[in-house]
C-alpha cells in the first residue's frame, strides 16, 4: 500500500488530478444518487439538514481548531447572501435530481458553467468576448435540447434543475468575491452551519423517523459529500484547472450508470444530444479562456487580442 502510494505522489501533475477528479466525479454522482433513494420517502428538507450537518461534523475538527478566527468573516452580508443562494441551488437541485432521471437531473446541471460567465459579466464586471457569449448561447441550445418545451419533459423539475443551475452558477461568482478577504475553512463554516439552520425549522416539521437503511443511507450522504469536495480540491491542487474542468463531465456517465443500476433508468437521445451540445460548448469555452489567458502573459500591453 505504501509502495502504491509512492508511485502516485511520483505521477505527473496533471495525471494525478485527472485521477483524482474522476474519484471526485463518482463521489459527487453517487452521493446524489444516494439523494434520490432518500427522497423515495423522506423530505428533501430532511435530506438537506441531515446532510449539513454531517458535514459540520466532518468539518469540526478542523475549523475548531481555528476558533474563532475561523468564525471571523469580512464580509458577513456576503456571507448571508452565499447561504441564500446555495439554499436555492440545493432545495432546488436536490427537489429535481429526486423526481427526474439521475442523468437527465445531472446533465441539467451542467448549465451552471454558462450561468457563471452571465453573473461574471454583470456583477464582477469581467469582459467577455463574442466567442464566450457564442459558448453560452449554443449551451443554452443543449439545455432547450434536453428539456424540450412543449412536450411531456418539460415540467416542473426540468424548471427546477435549470433554476438550481443558475443559483449555482451564482454561488461561484460569490465565493469569488468572498476569497478575496476571508480565509476558505470561514466560507466553509458559514455554508455548513447556516445552511444547516435554515433547514432546521423544515427538517423538523417534515420529519420522518427514518429507517436504519435510510439512516445509513443519510450518513453516507454526509460522509461522501465530505470526501468527494476534499477530493476535488485535491485533484484542483494537483492538475491545471482549464484541463481538469472538461473532465468532470465524467460525471454524466456515472449518473447514467447508477440510474440504470438502481433507477432502471436511461438516458434517451434527446438527454445525450443535448448534453454533448453542453459538453462541447463548455469545453470550448474552457479552451478559449486559456488561450486568452497565454495572450495576455505575452502581450507587454496587458490586453487581450
Amino acid at each position: 500500500m505504501l509502495a502504491l502510494a509512492n508511485r502516485f505522489r511520483q505521477l505527473p501533475g496533471n495525471f494525478k488530478g485527472a485521477l483524482t477528479l474522476m474519484l471526485a466525479a463518482a463521489g459527487f454522482a453517487l452521493m446524489v444518487a444516494m439523494i434520490k433513494l432518500a427522497g423515495s420517502r423522506l423530505s428533501v428538507f430532511q435530506i438537506l439538514f441531515v446532510r449539513q450537518l454531517g458535514m459540520l461534523v466532518m468539518l469540526g475538527p478542523t475549523l475548531f481548531a481555528n476558533f474563532p478566527s475561523a468564525f471571523r468573516s469580512q464580509r458577513p452580508r456576503l456571507q448571508i447572501l452565499r447561504i441564500a443562494l446555495a439554499l436555492v441551488a440545493m432545495l432546488c437541485g436536490f427537489t429535481a435530481v429526486i423526481n427526474l432521471p439521475l442523468a437527465d437531473a445531472t446533465a441539467l446541471g451542467f448549465a451552471k458553467s454558462f450561468f457563471v460567465t452571465i453573473f461574471a459579466v454583470l456583477v464582477l464586471k469581467e469582459t467577455v468576448g463574442v466567442h464566450r457569449w457564442t459558448a453560452v448561447a449554443i449551451g443554452f441550445v443543449g439545455v432547450l435540447v434536453m428539456v424540450r418545451p412543449g412536450s411531456e419533459v418539460a415540467n416542473i423539475y426540468a424548471v427546477l434543475a435549470i433554476a438550481g443551475a443558475a443559483a449555482a452558477g451564482a454561488v461561484m461568482v460569490v465565493i469569488r468575491l468572498l476569497t478575496r478577504t476571508d480565509p476558505t475553512n470561514t466560507i466553509l463554516l458559514y455554508q455548513a452551519a447556516g445552511v444547516g439552520l435554515v433547514m432546521l425549522v423544515p427538517g423538523v416539521i417534515t420529519w420522518q423517523a427514518p429507517t436504519p437503511a435510510e439512516w445509513g443511507l443519510l450518513i453516507a450522504i454526509g460522509v461522501v459529500s465530505y470526501f468527494a469536495q476534499k477530493l476535488n480540491v485535491l485533484a484542483f491542487t494537483w492538475g491545471e484547472a482549464s484541463m481538469l474542468a472538461s473532465l468532470d463531465y465524467v460525471r454524466l456517465l456515472y449518473a447514467a450508470a447508477f440510474g440504470w443500476f438502481w433507477f432502471n433508468t436511461f438516458p434517451g437521445v434527446s438527454t445525450w444530444v443535448g448534453a454533448a451540445i453542453i459538453v462541447v460548448a463548455s469545453i470550448y469555452t474552457i479552451w478559449r479562456e486559456r488561450v486568452r489567458n497565454q495572450r495576455l502573459a505575452r502581450n507587454p500591453s496587458g490586453l487581450a487580442n
